[in-house]
């Protein structure tokens, strides 16, 4: 595969953002198995954002050639409260994690953050190195890739770590390529400004879009981080074991106005739906202008936009074709009940 290729392989929605691609190009032309990291909190059940969107932004990399790392961060899963703070929780629910990893993404290397300190007996003396370059004040401001605001009045010690230790994984797991959500960007800029300080290879950032909710408006903060699909608000967002019926059923409800373009049913058509279907079509009676074939999401989206096509029949389409995305995810990925309890009872 030819460079260029790669580099498109990369680019493609839903990644928003390659710092910087020209770093991304060369980094191609000079070798030939770069190392990819992405980092994974252990929260609830997966979703259409964490699993499927990120799954398949995954996919990208390995096609390009790209040696793909998950990195499971059961300590900072831990720091963040998440799981109600419970270790043997964590453990069974990163199981959970993997096997849902190794399932959409073949070829994934699975990496747990307990396993990489433990064997890296330098990752400590690394990471107070890497926070003597942080001050305070910057560190509360990179709270936000935790979901934390500088501003919280209660904030218990151990949160101050988690920025430096996510920097610091970067550098021991060696790569060559930092991807995440854009709502983990704060992170990566931090890396590339203290990794040169340390004469530690600096890695080419590549952040995507994140699924917005399907209850809410599109929003974005200052980071570029949309409103996205919450692990907590069962509502918000598709999970990888809904059935049919529900999957459909949240599709309906989701927000989706005549003519406003800006909506998650459109979103989910872009980084979904015309990532895994080179053409999706629209099946409606001929009264209504009939079947319509769309093999663009910039052609689905403009026929929405004008009104050529109706938000119940963008719902439907869009649905129908998550189903058969998920269906099969669902049924490979098959949850033992002591699983399900114990991320039901922690939220």
């Amino acid at each position: 595969m030819d460079i260029t290729t790669k580099v498109e392989l990369i680019t493609r929605p839903p990644t928003e953002e390659v710092v910087t691609q020209e770093e991304l190009t060369k980094l191609f032309e000079t070798n030939s198995k770069p190392r990819h990291y992405i980092g994974l909190e252990i929260s609830g059940f997966l979703h259409l954002g964490s699993l499927i969107s990120t799954g398949f932004k995954i996919n990208d990399f390995i096609k390009a050639g790209v040696e793909c790392n998950v990195f499971l961060a059961d300590w900072h899963t831990l720091i963040n409260d998440k799981l109600g703070g419970n270790w043997e929780t964590i453990s069974k629910v990163s199981q959970y994690y993997e096997k849902a990893f190794r399932l959409v993404c073949p070829g994934v290397n699975i990496i747990r953050g307990s396993e990489l300190y433990d064997s890296h007996k330098e990752y400590w003396k690394n990471f107070v190195l890497f926070t003597k370059h942080m001050s305070l004040a910057r560190t509360m401001r990179t709270l936000t890739i935790m979901g934390r605001s500088e501003s919280e009045e209660k904030i218990d010690l151990s949160k101050l770590l988690y920025p430096p230790m996510q920097a610091v994984d970067i550098h021991t797991i060696d790569v060559d390529i930092a991807h995440a959500g854009m709502d983990q960007r704060k992170i990566h800029m931090l890396v590339r400004e203290i990794f040169p300080k340390m004469k530690w290879k600096v890695p080419v950032a590549i952040h995507h879009s994140l699924l917005p909710g399907l209850t809410e408006p599109v929003a974005t903060d200052e980071e570029g981080a949309g409103t996205k699909m919450s692990k907590s608000k069962p509502m918000s967002g598709v999970f990888i074991h809904d059935t049919n019926d529900e999957i459909k059923s949240k599709i309906k409800k989701g927000w989706c106005e005549v003519g406003k373009t800006n909506n998650p049913i459109l979103q989910i058509a872009k980084h979904i739906i015309f990532h895994e279907f080179s053409e999706i079509t629209v099946e409606r009676p001929e009264k209504f202008g009939g079947n319509a074939t769309y093999s663009s999401y910039v052609q689905l989206e403009s026929d929405f936009g004008s009104g050529k096509l109706h938000p119940s029949d963008l719902k439907n389409t869009v649905a129908d074709n998550l189903v058969k995305i998920i269906a099969p995810i669902r049924d490979g990925l098959a949850l033992d009940e002591d699983t399900k309890s114990a991320i039901k009872n922690s939220v």
